[in-house]
């Protein structure tokens, strides 16, 4: 009898194994069980819809004149002093040779711009040249300046404005 039982435990062993291993979907084998913790009960709020943004400003700015500028050039204007806001005080055109010359560049508009400035003697000699960046949200005076402690030679001189590369004013003056 001993004989029999052995062949049979083996065989109900071999049975037990093939009906543990064959509860996989579809023949596949069982995965493991996950090690992540069970998602909540409650599914999270859904995403908020992104709030509609503006168009995107263009960052050219067009000459004086132009109705599709982002940032335009409004007035020049200079004069040997500025106020708090880059505001010429007292506009003049004729200057000391040690007076420090501003000029108070107006612009409108909104968008990003370079604003330069070219400052010419004897219309060949170029003095100074500079430029800024604006970030413009609206009207907004840029203030840009000279100055020679020794003193300027005397002679007519010129400044010429641009706005994004396009020369938008330019003004004639002398220092005497």
């Amino acid at each position: 009898m001993k004989t029999i039982r052995q062949p049979l435990m083996l065989a109900a062993s071999l049975v037990a194994a093939l009906a543990l291993g064959g509860c996989g979907k579809g023949g596949e084998p069982a995965s493991p069980a996950p090690t992540s913790p069970p998602p909540s009960a409650t599914a999270p709020p859904p995403p908020m819809a992104p709030a509609e943004a503006p168009p995107p400003a263009t960052t050219s700015a067009m000459p004086a004149g132009s109705s599709t500028a982002a940032v335009s050039f409004s007035s020049l204007e200079l004069g040997s002093t500025v106020d708090a806001n880059n505001k010429v005080i007292a506009s003049g055109t004729s200057f000391a040779p040690k007076d420090t010359i501003y000029a108070s560049v107006e612009t409108m508009g909104n968008g990003h711009a370079t604003l330069a400035a070219k400052w010419t003697y004897q219309g060949e000699h170029v003095v100074h040249e500079d430029s800024k960046t604006l970030d413009s949200m609206g009207p907004q005076t840029t203030a840009f300046m000279i100055s020679k402690p020794d003193g300027f030679p005397a002679g007519d001189y010129k400044i010429e404005v641009s706005l994004n590369g396009a020369q938008v004013a330019s003004r004639d003056f002398s220092v005497k």
